[in-house]
């Protein structure tokens, strides 16, 4: 189940990297044909600060989309930094989500929920084949190397 579910939430996560990158780029582009400023800030600023903080949040959602694309690929649980990547993904869409039922509306509350969703469960997820658990090792002796044992 786990593969299946990584594959879905990674292909959400990169259209809605190129869909936030794109709806940036626009706003950068309206920001920029005004000729008004805000407090006295330039409008290339404002412009330049949209365009910028699109790249950066679609590379992030990109970086996100791959990891759990790799989940899917390897179909085991993501390592260290994957794990981090989609915590941190998981938070952000839940922040938005709740941002988002006030100022959209429940349809982008339910898409951003739904997404969450798909991160948690690719992370919780249990792979397809459950693997028995490893023979824990013998300790070693702490001189490092294996001695005879005691004749008698």
């Amino acid at each position: 189940m786990r593969r299946t579910v990584a594959a879905v939430a990674g292909a959400a996560l990169l259209v809605e990297a190129v869909g936030l990158t794109v709806v940036h780029f626009v706003l950068g582009s309206v920001v920029d044909r005004q000729e008004m400023s805000l407090a006295g800030l330039d409008s290339g600023v404002m412009s330049g600060s949209t365009r910028a903080a699109g790249v950066g949040i679609g590379l992030y959602l990109l970086c996100c989309g791959a990891a759990s694309l790799l989940v899917a690929v390897r179909d085991r649980a993501p390592g260290r930094a994957g794990r981090i990547l989609l915590v941190s993904c998981a938070v952000l869409h839940a922040v938005l989500a709740t941002v988002a039922v006030g100022l959209v509306g429940w349809a982008a509350f339910a898409g951003l929920m739904a997404v969450f969703g798909l991160i948690l469960l690719t992370l919780t997820g249990e792979g397809d084949a459950v693997r028995e658990p490893r023979e824990p090792r013998e300790p070693r002796e702490p001189g490092g190397g294996a001695e005879p044992a005691p004749a008698g």
